[in-house]
Order: structure tokens, then C-alpha cells, then sequence
């Protein structure tokens, strides 16, 4: 871990490098003076529902799922077979 010392400037604001220009940060306010600055992505309002606890844990599950179930071949010939048999018992 590297420590360096800055001035704020009349705005308030200190940089951080060239290096981080442009970058989204999270900065969290833990106490009066004392802040945890992260580099992070943000995300676009379109997609916020993806990380409700919610659906967060239907992913989960499926991801589990798929852990658990590899892909396999289709039997093609099975498939249409269920198929009509689906189709004959709802008509």
C-alpha cells in the first residue's frame, strides 16, 4: 500500500494522476473527514434491475444450474416427438 499527501484545491477537489483521468470513483464517507475512494464502472440505469437482490439471486441459480447440468446434444427426433405429443394433449 502506497500513501502520498495532497492539498485540496479552492473547489475542493484533489488529483489523483494522470493515469486515473477519467475514471468513475466511488467515494464513501465512512466518517466526518474520512473517505474510501474505489475505481469503479458505472452502471447504466437500463441495467440496474440485473443487480437487484432478486434477480441477483435468480442468476445465481441459474448459473448453479449450469454448473451442474452441462450442455448435452439434442435428440432431435425425441424433441419433435414431445412436441407433438404437447400439441395432440392440448388440443
Amino acid at each position: 500500500m502506497s500513501r502520498s499527501v495532497a492539498t485540496l484545491d479552492a473547489s475542493g477537489h484533489v488529483a489523483f494522476g494522470e493515469q486515473y483521468a477519467g475514471r468513475d470513483v466511488l467515494i464513501e464517507e465512512i466518517e466526518a473527514g474520512v473517505w474510501v475512494v474505489k475505481l469503479g464502472q458505472l452502471i447504466p440505469d437500463s441495467e440496474l434491475w440485473l443487480h437487484s437482490p432478486e434477480v441477483s439471486a435468480r442468476i445465481d441459480r441459474a448459473l448453479a444450474w449450469a454448473r451442474e447440468n452441462p450442455p448435452r446434444e439434442t435428440d432431435l427426433d425425441e424433441l419433435e416427438e414431445r412436441i407433438l405429443r404437447g400439441a395432440a394433449a392440448g388440443s
